[in-house]
């Protein structure tokens, strides 16, 4: 019997992919909020979200700590963003040239449903100020109050300290409230 093999039940670290599917799995909600406060359309989430498993995945020799998975993962999440809205842009830029061109039909376009619903209004108030703050911004105020997080979670998803995030949301929820007040000033005012 060989006395150099480590006992079978030693602990062995899992397998790199296995370890980024595990996280994955963990954080893929507060990540579609990310992706949407980058500005990406919901029916649009659940691709990107896959692009982001995919590059995780394939890179999944690059996370050096477990422990630290949920910040390499944002910062994956990001990246996909981005290259997102200027996948999106290029396409905005060959869909202006083609209705230029006077082969489509504008006045087909549906109103949105949102208009319509008096108790969406608020929310859509909201969503408009929102666009306007930087992403970095939403983002934050979106996983605190979408996710419901803590300080301390946050700190450990986003891979800052919790004196860091506190400032962050209290710098966010002022540009909030001052994109609100140019939004909707009368929203504001009843407060």
């Amino acid at each position: 019997m060989n006395r150099n093999l480590p006992p079978a039940d030693a602990a062995v670290p899992p397998a790199p992919r296995a370890t980024v599917a595990t996280a994955l799995a963990e954080h893929g909600r507060w990540l579609r909020t990310v992706l949407a406060a980058r500005g990406v359309e919901r029916h649009e989430l659940d691709d990107l979200l896959s692009r982001v498993a995919e590059a995780a995945l394939s890179g999944a020799d690059r996370l050096r700590d477990p422990d630290k998975a949920a910040p390499w993962l944002y910062r994956i999440a990001v990246v996909q963003a981005m290259e997102h809205r200027r996948r999106r842009g290029r396409q905005r830029r060959l869909h202006e040239r083609y209705a230029g061109s006077g082969l489509v039909d504008e006045s087909a376009a549906e109103p949105d449903p949102l208009d319509w619903l008096l108790a969406e209004e608020q929310q859509a108030l909201v969503r408009r100020a929102l666009a306007t703050l930087k992403s970095q911004d939403a983002e934050i105020l979106l996983l605190k109050y979408t996710q419901d997080w803590s300080y301390r979670e946050l700190a450990d998803h986003l891979g800052l300290t919790a004196p860091a995030v506190e400032a962050r949301l209290h710098r966010a929820r002022g540009r909030l409230r001052a994109a609100l007040a140019r939004v909707a000033p009368a929203l504001v005012a009843d407060r």
